[in-house]
This record gives structure tokens, sequence and C-alpha cells, in this order.
């Protein structure tokens, strides 16, 4: 059985944030903490180096693969701010109409700046993409 790559780290997400280099996207991932804190009720983990995760959950694929990971949270990369909505975005195009400028990936959505979006509308996003997973698998408190 293989093993995620993202795990959670005893580093203090708050220690994270406040050493992003950038000094607009450590303003942005200090926003993102405070609308991730409110919208979830969960207490942020670093997973792996650089993602901010609130809440997990376990899954069970029907390969026999499972795991542990983010229920969801953001990561202040170098280029953008990207924000994991798991399982992804599939379900969610009028939600997005209205967030701003942003691109998509599998379960990735990626902002340049939080600028570019509508803050009302992520918070939406947020609980929506909770609800989804909550569908699927049972969102554990971090």
């Amino acid at each position: 059985m293989t093993t995620n790559k993202t795990m959670p780290t005893p580093v203090l997400p708050a220690d994270f944030l406040n050493a992003v280099d950038h000094p607009r996207r450590r303003a942005d991932g200090l926003t993102l903490d405070q609308i991730f804190r409110e919208e979830t009720g969960f207490t942020p983990v670093m997973w792996g180096p650089s993602i901010v995760g609130y809440g997990r959950y376990h899954y069970v694929y029907d390969s026999g693969r499972q795991g542990d990971f983010l229920a969801t949270g953001f990561s202040p990369r170098k280029s953008n701010l990207s924000i994991y909505i798991m399982p992804g975005y599939a379900d969610f195009g009028d939600i997005l109409t209205r967030l701003g400028k942003h691109k998509i990936g599998k379960s990735c959505l990626y902002i340049n700046t939080l600028d570019d979006v509508d803050a009302d509308v992520l918070r939406e996003l947020i609980r929506a993409g909770l609800a989804d997973l909550a569908t699927r698998w049972t969102i554990h408190p971090t």
C-alpha cells in the first residue's frame, strides 16, 4: 500500500504564514486563514511544507488504496494562491461564475490575489466544497 506524500506536520500554520516572503502573499494567506477558520470552524494544520489544511477525512477507494487528507485548505504559492476544495470543482460552475478572476485544476482553484475574487462567494465555495465532501466521506475536525 502506498502512503500520501502530503501528511500533517507539527509546524504551526501561523509560523508558516508569517514567514511567507512575498508581502502580498503573506497578507492574503493570513486573510485566507481567517476566512477558512470562520467558514469551517476548524483549527488549521500544516499538511506538508506549504498547505494550510482545515479538517481531515479518511478515504478508501475501490482499488483498496486508503489514507487521510485535508478536507479543505490553501497554499500561498509564489505564483498564486492555491485553494483546495476536495474532491474538486465539478459541480460548482454557478458559484465559480460569480467568484471573479480564477483558474481551476482538478481540485485546485488558483487566484492571483484576494482582490481578484468576491470574498463572500469564496466563503460560499468553501462551504459548498465541505458539504460536497461530506456526502462522500466523514469529515473530522482538526
